[in-house]
């Protein structure tokens, strides 16, 4: 777990990073799978941390990484995620708008995934999914940030390898940079379109 994630950390649990490992290791966490090592730490955090739940993953898989049973970017079942954010001046969904048009004009994003992806939202997120043709699942979502604005976020999960994460990322990064770029240059002097509301 990087440095800046480690303090974002000890900042929400009110505990420094030492202090966790102590916890955990006075109660034999190497020995505990994931689930046993969340609800321990969950227990400690409720009633004293707003979304103690979310916190106490965020506990474990950096405790996880700690001892070397995790890799960054690997998920509890061994597979790994990437995620990549760009934030927009757009809103959440003018944003949305304007990456369903770009992802099917951009032959990268249709060469990658396979089948029509589906789009749900709700007032805090707007997701755009599809699978890519590995079968691997790929999100990218509308969040609104500060103000009316919003970041896009592309997360591609399942992944088998560190390698595979890392080529991902790549892409992803690629992806997003032209998506803002092509974007920003269709919108100059004017905001996208704005999604179709029923």
């Amino acid at each position: 777990m990087t440095h800046h994630r480690i303090e974002q950390v000890e900042r929400a649990t009110g505990r420094t990073w030492d202090a966790w490992l102590e916890l955990l290791g006075s109660c034999g966490a190497e020995h505990l799978d994931h689930g046993a090592i969340a609800a321990r730490v969950t227990a400690e955090l409720e009633g004293t941390t707003p979304s103690a739940a979310w916190w106490a993953q965020s506990v474990t898989v950096a405790y996880e990484q700690h001892i070397g049973r995790r890799l960054p970017g690997q998920r509890s079942d061994g597979t790994f995620q990437t995620s990549v954010s760009r934030a927009t001046p757009w809103d959440m969904a003018d944003l949305m708008a304007a990456w369903t048009r770009f992802a099917v004009e951009d032959d990268e994003v249709r060469s990658c995934i396979v089948g029509e992806p589906r789009v749900s939202g709700t007032e805090r997120r707007i997701t755009w999914r599809a699978r890519s043709r590995e079968g691997w699942p790929v999100a990218v979502t509308s969040e609104p940030r500060r103000g009316t604005t919003a970041s896009l976020v592309a997360t591609q999960t399942g992944l088998p390898t560190p390698e595979a994460r890392d080529e991902a990322r790549e892409r992803w990064v690629a992806v997003l940079d032209r998506f803002v770029a092509t974007t920003a240059d269709r919108a100059r002097g004017c905001t996208p379109p704005r999604a179709a509301t029923t």
